[in-house]
């Protein structure tokens, strides 16, 4: 497996790993206190502020990004474009998604916001070596 399979992999595991912060956080809530509710997780996610409210923001954002990601290594993977150069972008993006839930995370929006162009650019970038 290439590194830009590894790197599909672990975008598509952020968003689960980000808003898995926001439930742990809550599992030391009494129950009626906004504790995560696995039998009703949409609901609990509605109640969320601070924090909280951003990972899982984080979450749907990570989700948004990447079908653009696949497809974009997927198209230069299928193109026969050099392999290291499509690890390297790929790395770019995921370490950008890191970064991006880091800013999120601590309210940061104008960081944030570059940093999602420069994962947006990566998959621009992946796409021109096709």
């Amino acid at each position: 497996m290439t590194i830009a399979n590894w790197c599909l992999l672990a975008a598509c595991t952020l968003p689960v790993l980000t808003v898995g912060l926001a439930k742990a956080s809550s599992a030391k809530l009494a129950a009626n206190a906004g504790r995560y509710d696995n039998s009703n997780p949409r609901e609990w996610a509605k109640g969320l502020s601070g924090w909280q409210q951003r990972a899982s923001a984080a979450q749907n954002n990570g989700f948004e990004a990447l079908p653009m990601f696949i497809a974009a290594v997927l198209v230069a993977q299928q193109a026969h474009a050099e392999q290291a150069r499509i690890d390297n972008w790929a790395m770019i993006f995921v370490v950008l998604r890191v970064l991006y839930v880091v800013a999120y995370l601590m309210n940061i929006g104008t960081v944030r916001t570059l940093i999602w162009g420069g994962g947006v650019a990566s998959c621009v970038a992946l796409f021109m070596l096709a």
